[in-house]
């Protein structure tokens, strides 16, 4: 089993370099609100440990990060088959071979390697001069439930969809 993790996480880590060869799949709003939804706790603790040394200890994320992750994780069961959906969409570049040693995994070694993946991208990519603004947009959010919060951001990408600018990141979003 742990071999089976390790080759899964070197098969996710290739996945970014194979898709950047071919246009990835674009997702639905309602797709990259799973999506958005089931990342968010792990979003969230990569914020944290990324912002840990630049932020004062009384900002939102040193006093009540840990309580909103743990209350954004509560909504993770529900959003995961959407989510793994979505997120098999976006792998559809990856070598077959690694997506099928995905595939085959159990939902809990698959949730741990999307949680690992999306913390790990965010502590390493988030710019830290950036921090105070995630602080403040994280304590305005923290008043939503997790489902609205991913809903919000799920319509803000399909707007910006609208708006011709179809990607975030390097996901595109699909336009209606």
């Amino acid at each position: 089993r742990v071999r089976q993790m390790r080759a899964a996480l070197l098969a996710l880590a290739l996945v970014p370099g194979v898709a950047r060869a071919a246009e990835p799949p674009c997702l639905s709003s309602a797709e990259f609100t799973a999506l958005a939804g089931y990342g968010l706790a792990s979003a969230i603790a990569g914020t944290s440990q990324r912002c840990a040394a630049t932020l004062p200890a009384d900002a939102f994320l040193s006093t009540q990060g840990p309580a909103l992750i743990a209350r954004y994780a509560t909504a993770k069961p529900a959003m995961w088959p959407a989510a793994k959906a979505a997120f098999f969409k976006l792998g559809i570049a990856a070598p077959p071979e690694a997506m099928q040693m995905l595939r085959a995994l159990p939902d809990a070694s698959q949730q741990q390697l999307v949680d690992i993946f999306v913390a790990g991208i965010v502590a390493e990519k988030l710019p830290v001069e950036h921090c105070a603004t995630f602080d403040r947009l994280l304590a305005l959010l923290s008043l939503l439930p997790p489902e609205s919060t991913a809903e919000a951001i799920g319509l803000a990408a399909g707007i910006g969809s609208r708006a011709g600018q179809a990607r975030i990141g390097k996901i595109v979003i699909c336009t209606p």
